[in-house]
């Protein structure tokens, strides 16, 4: 098989004009895995596969993986650990080409298995990161998530050559999936991005996902963009948009209409990929029609979107400016990136509000502005210039509930937050 690496397809289209868009997709049974590889391929839009995986392999549970095919019970996931290599190779066949990447999609904070599976079965690119797939996932302690990943890192970076260059996404961009200030979302991506670039890896991909105000979020990425520039100049990078990650419009139209946003978002905003949500996500596991909706909904909203190019970022927004300040806190604290995020957490100068992880100081919390924006309402002990302080208030249980469904609420009732 010809081989194209991600980046490089993700930066063919680009260069051609068009958004790359992928699903989430991952089912147990190898025959429905192969069908919705084939249907995203097939669809009307430029795009990537995904095997996303179940949460038996997540967490290593193999065993519990290997009861639940025996069993016949269905799972919420691709067990790429357990079903035979043969298997595996038999879904991608014919399917996975040098027009039709695949990326492994986990959620593992230890993704030691995973990697070597993936690896096995021909694949390179895959997602998530010491940080990100640890606070948000579980209890499993930040400094073995950071070890694992280090081990994994390298692992990928040694299969670099005769045409392979892995790529490794942070999901930094969505700590909790929302209510999180864009400032923190980007910080982590791109530390996490300099993570990967420091164990070898020459292809990343920085997250981002869409918030609550399409003013702050075209801000939050144009700082990505900048900061990645600046500090990611020796590695092959792009920015990849997640349709909005929390709680999703219980109506198929304000489902559609929120994607909609999303893909124009990914669009004027200059990220190169967007990851897909679909009108099923409020009621039930999406199946692989509902998927291919979203796909195609999303090329189309992507294609209407203005082609003009973001032009430079702004580096005297207020997001650049907290998200470099605490980036460059982060990288101040130790020569090595990983020991350095361990050092952050632990002293609070990276806090994820409302995230319950052991290792989160639990300090930092946020609000909705009138605006729509998201605030700070107290920065804990986040190292961040007095402007964004100044919001400080107290947050109660009321507000917070509310703010939890902010967005499902706005484009429910036709409208836009």
């Amino acid at each position: 098989m010809t081989r194209v690496p991600f980046g490089d397809f993700v930066a063919g289209a680009r260069a051609h004009g068009t958004l790359v868009v992928q699903p989430r997709m991952g089912f147990g049974d190898p025959r429905r895995m192969r069908e919705g590889l084939a249907r995203t391929r097939a669809a009307d839009a430029v795009t990537v596969g995904t095997l996303t995986l179940d949460s038996y392999t997540r967490v290593r549970d193999l065993t519990a993986a290997r009861q639940a095919l025996d069993e016949g019970v269905p799972l919420n996931g691709y067990p790429i650990c357990t079903h035979p290599l043969e298997t595996s190779r038999a879904v991608l066949d014919g399917i996975h080409d040098a027009s039709f990447p695949v990326q492994v999609r986990h959620g593992s904070a230890r993704p030691e298995h995973i990697v070597s599976a993936l690896l096995a079965l021909g694949l390179d690119a895959t997602e998530g990161g010491p940080v990100s797939y640890c606070l948000p996932y579980g209890r499993t302690p930040l400094r073995e998530a950071v070890a694992s990943w280090r081990r994994s890192c390298e692992t990928l970076a040694r299969h670099t050559g005769d045409g392979r260059v892995p790529h490794v996404e942070s999901f930094g961009g969505c700590m909790l999936g929302q209510l999180c200030p864009p400032a923190v979302l980007v910080a982590v991506s791109v530390l996490e991005g300099m993570f990967f670039a420091r164990h070898g890896l020459r292809s990343v991909s920085l997250s981002y996902a869409q918030q609550t105000s399409p003013q702050q979020d075209l801000e939050a990425v144009a700082a990505l963009r900048l900061l990645a520039g600046e500090l990611l100049g020796h590695v092959d990078w792009h920015v990849v948009l997640y349709a909005y990650m929390g709680v999703y419009p219980l109506s198929r139209d304000g489902a559609l209409t929120l994607l909609e946003a999303a893909a124009r978002l990914a669009v004027t905003s200059g990220a190169s990929r967007l990851i897909v949500k679909t009108a099923a996500e409020a009621h039930r596991i999406p199946t692989v029609a509902d998927n291919v909706e979203a796909l195609e909904t999303a090329a189309r909203a992507a294609a209407g979107a203005p082609a003009a190019d973001p032009g430079p970022p702004d580096a005297n927004s207020e997001v650049y400016a907290e998200a470099r300040t605490l980036v460059h806190t982060v990288l101040g604290l130790h020569d090595d990136v990983g020991t350095a995020l361990l050092t952050a957490f632990r002293r609070g100068l990276l806090d994820i509000p409302y995230c319950l992880h052991p290792d989160n100081a639990g300090r930092a919390r946020s609000f909705i502005d009138r605006d729509g924006r998201l605030r700070w309402a107290d920065t804990g002990a986040l190292p961040l210039p007095g402007a964004a302080v100044s919001t400080a208030r107290k947050v109660t249980s009321a507000e917070l509930l509310s703010a939890l469904s902010h967005v499902q609420r706005a484009y429910d009732y036709g409208g836009t937050p």
